[in-house]
């Protein structure tokens, strides 16, 4: 069954931007030790494509598929591939697919990956389900989500209290989890993972400093701008003049000496029997 839930995100040019600041390293680092040069593997909502171009990088004898269900955004990762001087059609493609409804045969795959897609989707399980399908047995099955019920912050602004407020009412109205992180060991139980064949880890983004400024420059934009306005403003969750109060506090928080904000994730590792 195609997605049911709303992309809380959206895909306005601060939200794109910001993800295509992740790497494989700062985002996928429990998943690199387990990769081999030769390894084909699966990037599942691979958005801006920037995590899917270093995994491309770490397989030389292998294959990446990065997969999205939006193609606006498969052709900002295509450009982004290009800029750092690998053409698509080598060892990296970019395709458009449902992760509900992937088009690969039973065992395709030596690894597949999810980074921040669980708490976006109705199902996670159907998902990772999906994802355990086209996985060789031996392979894995990894996915990196985070828990917005653990995100701390300094200052304690009241603004970023109300964003985050609005920012769990938005992902409820979507159908989504935001507190995935927590769950995603729960969850590739449901999926048919053995406990034994899980390896549940706890990493977090810590942004202080010059990113910590960057984090609040986006999401001053990102308050007025992307879906999280537009859904916030249709459904009722803020007004204008809240979210304009958001924008301009981030922007306060950012220029605060000794800001910062971390974000957890939970991580899972699953062995495919």
């Amino acid at each position: 069954m195609p997605e049911q839930a709303v992309y809380t995100h959206g895909h306005h040019a601060s939200v794109v931007n910001s993800h295509a600041r992740r790497t494989a390293a700062n985002s996928a680092a429990f998943l690199l030790p387990h990769i081999k040069p030769h390894y084909r593997i699966l990037d599942v909502g691979c958005g801006p494509g920037s995590i899917t171009i270093d995994l491309a990088q770490l397989v030389p004898q292998g294959s990446v598929v990065g997969i999205d269900a939006v193609e606006a955004v498969l052709a900002q990762a295509r450009d982004l591939a290009r800029a750092r001087g690998i053409e698509e059609g080598g060892n990296l493609t970019f395709q458009q697919h449902d992760a509900n409804e992937l088009p690969f045969s039973d065992g395709e795959f030596d690894v597949v990956f999810c980074h921040q897609v669980l708490h976006h989707v109705h199902s996670p399980v159907s998902i990772l389900k999906e994802m355990r399908r086209v996985a060789r047995k031996g392979g894995f099955v990894a996915a990196r989500e985070v828990d917005y019920g653990a995100v701390a912050w300094y200052p304690e602004l009241p603004g970023v209290q109300a964003w985050e407020d609005v920012h769990m009412q938005i992902f409820k109205a979507n159908g989504a989890q935001p507190r995935a992180g927590r769950y995603v060991k729960a969850w590739a139980k449901e999926a048919g993972f053995d406990a034994g064949d899980i390896t549940f880890s706890w990493d977090s983004w810590n942004y202080e400093g010059a990113q910590a400024v960057t984090w609040a420059e986006s999401w001053a934009e990102r308050s007025l701008r992307s879906s999280y306005a537009t859904t916030a403003l249709a459904k009722g969750f803020a007004t204008q003049e809240e979210l304009e109060d958001v924008s301009d506090t981030w922007r306060e928080w950012g220029d605060y000496e000794g800001a910062f904000i971390v974000i957890p994730n939970g991580e899972i590792l699953c062995r495919v029997r």
